[in-house]
């Protein structure tokens, strides 16, 4: 039977009956970026355009032409892959994380980003608050912001070791001294010397809205940041507060209960609808949720960007730290690019420089070629640096190793002023460019994708038509023995695979028994007056071993006792689950040899048994299989923060009950009765093989890894195979012709895989 060819929109997608409005408003929504970018996404969105409406016709001809009653299972579950594809979002959210520390910039530099000065609050003299904020752009017309508040029972549990912990006698340092405004910003004057009972019955001097969320809005962006900033600044003189106007003042003393903040603005020039940027903090938070949340914040970034000021990145160790941190969420969560932002790239002396700078011989006169020439050199310590420390553990040959831009000097004020450097030098450009290239290859990935899927699909329903003789045939052809032998084999390489940990693991735990005890001095050494450390170390018992400190950075005596391991295992774990290239040694290889050796075995099937309709099982089958294996390399990438956080969380349940005894230690001396407890302890549950139990629970998160990984295949397949081989014989339903549907979805695939 002969079928008209479907109508297809040309091979840029551009589609002929679209009105000059409509296409106005369509490269409105991608301003940000330049024409051709524009170009290229409009027909992104119009293959996503063409294929939701084939999934629709394709969903309503099986719902109009089949019994409601009668269904089988077969059709129900092609049903519902179809009503799930249709209503699927395109684009996932693409997390950027500014990864700094108090007064780094992060603020102003969001600012000239979003190309809106004085939108976020920014460090002055007063400091902001600690919570997370999210901004990403809408489709609204207004300025939004979302912002979550504790729940009751989450800041009784803070103020209960708030209290504990300020009371604890000696020198306020920075740590406490937060504690004290928290304190007083909800409770007022002196509450810092009340009990905990006592503060539990006093009467809140803020009213706490019922839904934990106060949602603010404003025509333009100065309207919504005036609204938001009483809320987010973090007062530190509470002469202030008390001398502000009654609203205003009970605004400023929600602060400590502020949870995270979401910040919506309209469609931007600078920034792509889709991209969320995250201003997190530098340590974390002593509340427990906001730390949950301060780790889960980092932990689902695609990118993170480190963020440090030029007066800090030679001397201080900040961001050494966050950026420790950040290469943990590189290695086990869904990161998959870092880059070091140094702000601030116009502060510079000229005649200080002048004398300290190295080449001599090549004199620089103007304060604009001196910043260039720091701020090059800057870039070439960092990045060599950046190099050094990643290439301890990843693979020669990883993709971010190589690079051009590891690190950026920026400038948020000289962006504005343009008084040393231009609006290029400061390069804020730069890095809205970088943004457009991650968001341009993630939608196109995820475009292939969802179109493959939808392929399938389709191709599921024609395979429905075959007959009875060509089933027979593939069962016939041993096809699912081969399988369930490939999965076998499988299994095999992915135990050998996790196997390589084997060696270092004994080698890390050997070496964390010998300097556990040198890993807790160090941590005791860290301030010079044992009185500061002693508030810093109560709360470390407190929060069971992890503390956003103030002072002293984050501090989790955890992750420390565990290093030992981590820098034994950390090369080998990115070499197993890398994402991209790899050897047999890789975990990636392994799946994508599994997957070849099956879809040349369908392949050599169909070779064998030429019948025109074969062409959809065929492909079916290849299709399907392609579409397994993706979702099970997403679940790996996800599950693989599991493997890679059961060391510390191991070692942490160990010394739970520790951390609770020596955070009830009060009176004399109760700072060295801490530290003799956790010392003691640490070295009990050492001697007792609280290492090699943190080794076990890593083998036994790898085994849950592997069995997952072959269930699923199993369960999968097996499903694959039961629909592949269903035929029309079997079915009760007389299904429509889908012929035209698969034919314009096939074409969108080929044209989609040639740009």
């Amino acid at each position: 039977m002969s079928h008209k060819r479907p109508e297809f929109p040309g091979a840029e997608g551009e589609d002929i009956n679209e009105t000059p409005d409509k296409k106005k408003r369509s490269l409105d929504k991608y301003r940000a970026f330049g024409p051709k970018e524009q170009e290229l996404l409009k027909t992104y969105e119009n293959m996503e355009s063409r294929i939701r409406k084939v999934l629709n016709t394709t969903y309503k001809k099986l719902t109009n032409s089949l019994s409601q009653d009668t269904i089988s299972d077969e059709i129900k579950y092609l049903k519902n892959r179809l009503l799930t594809l249709k209503e699927k979002a395109s684009l996932d959210p693409i997390y950027i994380g500014l990864f700094g520390s108090t007064g780094a910039g992060k603020s102003s530099l969001f600012n000239a980003i979003i190309d809106q000065q004085f939108f976020l609050p920014v460090s002055g003299n007063q400091v902001c608050t600690s919570c997370t904020v999210q901004v990403s752009s809408s489709r609204s017309k207004n300025y939004e912001a979302k912002i979550h508040l504790l729940s009751l029972q989450e800041w009784k549990e803070e103020l209960k070791n708030l209290v504990e912990l300020v009371q604890i006698p000696g020198e306020e340092k920075d740590d406490v001294g937060e504690a004290v405004q928290k304190l007083q910003a909800l409770y007022g004057r002196d509450a810092e010397t009340r009990s905990y009972e006592e503060l539990l019955r006093a009467k809140l001097l803020v009213n706490i809205p019922a839904a934990k969320c106060i949602p603010l809005t404003g025509a333009q962006a100065k309207e919504l940041s005036d609204k938001l900033d009483p809320y987010v600044r973090r007062q530190s003189d509470m002469d202030e507060v008390e001398r502000a106007l009654d609203e205003e003042k009970a605004k400023m003393r929600l602060w400590p209960l502020i949870k995270y903040v979401e910040v919506t603005i309209p469609k931007s020039d600078m920034i792509p609808e889709g991209v969320v940027f995250m201003d997190i903090p530098g340590t974390g938070d002593y509340n427990s949720k906001r730390d949950e949340m301060w780790k889960e914040s980092i932990s689902k970034c695609s990118v993170i960007w480190v963020i440090t000021d030029i007066e800090r990145v030679l001397g201080d160790k900040v961001h050494e730290v966050l950026l420790t941190e950040s290469i943990k969420a590189y290695q086990g969560g869904m990161c998959n690019d870092i880059a070091l932002v140094v702000a601030k790239a116009d502060k510079l002396e000229l005649e200080e420089y002048q004398r300290e700078r190295q080449e001599k011989h090549k004199p620089v006169e103007s304060r604009h070629d001196a910043i260039l020439e720091r701020n090059a050199s800057v870039k070439r310590k960092k990045k060599t640096g950046m190099k050094t420390k990643l290439g301890r553990i990843l693979p020669s040959d990883s993709e971010i190793l190589n690079k051009a831009d590891l690190v950026y000097t920026v400038s948020a004020k000289d962006y504005w002023r343009e008084k040393y450097i231009t609006k290029e030098e400061s390069e804020i450009p730069k890095l809205r460019e970088y943004v457009r290239n991650i968001y341009l290859k993630e939608k196109k990935k995820l475009l292939v994708d969802y179109v493959t899927e939808a392929l399938s699909i389709v191709l599921l329903a024609e395979n429905f038509n075959s007959t009875q003789d060509m089933v027979d045939r593939y069962q016939q052809s041993g096809l699912e023995g081969f399988v369930k032998d490939k999965i076998k084999a499988l299994e095999k390489e992915i135990e050998k695979c996790f196997a390589q940990l084997e060696q270092p693991l004994n080698e890390g735990v050997k070496q964390a028994k010998l300097s556990h005890q040198k890993t807790f001095s160090e941590l005791l050494t860290r301030d010079t007056g044992y009185q500061g450390f002693h508030k810093t170390l109560k709360a470390v018992c407190q929060k069971n071993g992890v503390y956003a400190s103030r002072v002293f950075a984050r501090i989790d005596l955890n992750g420390a006792l565990a290093q030992p391991i981590y820098d034994k295992i950390d090369p080998t774990f990115a070499n197993i689950f890398r994402i991209r290239k790899g050897t047999r040694a890789s975990l990636k290889p392994c799946l994508d040899i599994f997957k070849d050796s099956v879809q040349e075995k369908i392949s050599e099937i169909g070779i064998k048994n030429p019948v025109t309709s074969d062409h959809y099982k065929l492909n079916f089958f290849i299709e399907e299989t392609n579409i397994i294996l993706r979702t099970i390399e997403r679940e790996i990438l996800k599950k693989k923060m599991a493997v890679y956080e059961s060391l510390p969380l191991s070692i942490q349940s160990d010394l739970k009950p520790y951390y609770e005894e020596a955070a009830k230690i009060q009176g004399t001396r109760s700072c060295q009765r801490m530290q003799n407890t956790l010392r003691e302890s640490i070295e009990k549950k050492a001697e007792d093989g609280m290492f090699e139990t943190a080794k076990e629970k890593m083998k036994m998160q790898l085994q849950e890894l592997k069995d997952y990984i072959v269930t699923k295949l199993q369960t999968d397949i097996s499903a694959m195979l039961k629909l592949a081989l269903c035929h029309q014989e079997k079915l009760t339903e007389k299904l429509p012709d889908l012929q035209n549907e698969y034919q314009e979805i096939e074409r969108i695939h080929k044209t989609l895989q040639r740009k």
